[in-house]
């Protein structure tokens, strides 16, 4: 059995950006992972759910600092070890005005969860797990009228853009493999934020093929 852990914010969570609730797991993109590879593969997937609302790469939030990724990142390897595959989506919330980073300086900062899954799974499973280092959606064009405008800026609309980039050259030098989620996938117009219901499942269907190609 191939352990999938699927790390990352709300966009993991399944963030329902019409009514601010959770879509249904078969809605949401690592259930549908866990779907496509059922179909494909019977019983040879198991796929963990590990998004969090809000959740940054390593920077501590102002008001709810328990969505530091890093922090929480070593509890979770170690309670679902062992892990074959690790999905980490991580970055859109790290562009929130109140932090003042550039695309590169997120990639970067996702190059330190990357380390870190490497070097603590040596010492805690005995092997390092594959990872799939997946540049986030783009924030829509709309987000000045967003709810969440308040926290996105601008200049956010424009450094989402340049996250394909500078995260691929991350998964370069550190061995990972890479997938663009803007190439197949955008946010809501509801929100300019969150995915639809076709993008989790657009989504979930291409990680999917990647999955089958390296298992």
């Amino acid at each position: 059995m191939t352990t999938i852990l699927c790390y990352g914010d709300s966009n993991t969570f399944g963030y329902d950006p019409k009514n601010g609730l959770r879509y249904p797991k078969d809605i949401r993109w690592p259930g549908h992972l866990q779907a496509v590879l059922d179909q494909r593969a019977a019983g040879t997937f198991t796929v963990i759910e590990e998004g969090c609302n809000g959740r940054t790469t390593v920077t501590d939030d102002p008001v709810e600092g328990w969505k530091n990724g890093l922090d929480y990142l070593k509890p979770c390897l170690n309670s679902h070890k062992p892990v074959d595959i690790v999905i980490l989506m991580l970055g859109t919330n790290d562009l929130k005005e109140v932090f003042h980073l550039t695309a590169a300086q997120i990639a970067e900062n996702a190059g330190i969860l990357v380390d870190t899954i490497q070097s603590f799974t040596k010492e805690k499973q005995g092997d390092i797990p594959k990872i799939i280092l997946v540049s986030p959606p783009l924030i829509g064009e709309d987000m000045p009228n967003s709810v969440f405008s308040g926290a996105f800026a601008p200049r956010s609309i424009e450094e989402s853009k340049l996250f394909a980039q500078h995260y691929k050259a991350v998964a370069t030098a550190k061995n990972c493999l890479f997938f663009d989620a803007a190439t197949c996938v955008q946010p809501s117009k509801e929100d300019s934020l969150h995915l639809t219901e076709e993008g989790h499942h657009a989504l979930a269907e291409n990680l999917a093929e990647l999955v089958l190609s390296i298992s």
